[in-house]
């Protein structure tokens, strides 16, 4: 198996588009775009997303011990795109404020929801680390979200129901 093949396999699939973010020690914020979220169970709240170990925002959240997950509009691509860039100056790009409970970044013209996450396990896999988050806070509002897959953005709206 070559990272190219398992690459190929999993672009096949579509998933949602999320933002990680955090502080770290100099109170600088972090966030990088991940498409590695999965829900765990549902108690307690857990959640899991998977971070490159060589990212500055892996290190931020290790040294919290907290992340956000923020669920991208689907008119969020280009902030999608920024986050997975290597430019220094994301944060100065969009808007964003402090979550409440954590007081960390909350991209909310971005994101439809945000889920403030505390650190409850972490796992090294490879070249990226598992990260368990317990999730302790939820705010969300109208939106759809943000699909990647096959290679491309798309927005994920919701099906009309049959009329019966």
């Amino acid at each position: 198996m070559t990272p190219e093949a398992f690459r190929g396999f999993m672009s096949s699939y579509f998933t949602g588009v999320t933002i990680i973010t955090s502080i770290d020690g100099d109170e600088r914020p972090h966030g990088l775009t991940c498409n590695s979220l999965t829900s765990v169970t549902l108690d307690p709240p857990t959640l899991l997303v998977c971070l490159d170990i060589r990212s500055g925002t892996l290190a931020a959240v290790s040294g919290r011990g907290e992340f956000t997950v923020n669920l991208l509009d689907e008119g969020a691509q280009s902030t999608a795109e920024l986050f997975a860039s290597p430019k220094s100056d994301r944060f100065d790009q969009v808007t964003w404020r402090r979550t409440a409970l954590t007081g960390l970044p909350w991209l909310i013209e971005d994101a439809f929801a945000v889920a403030e996450c505390q650190v409850t396990e972490t796992l090294v896999v490879g070249d990226h680390a598992v990260l368990f988050g317990r999730v302790m806070n939820v705010q969300a509002g109208p939106g759809n979200p943000l699909l990647y897959g096959m290679g491309a953005f798309s927005g994920g709206r919701p099906r009309p129901v049959p009329a019966s």
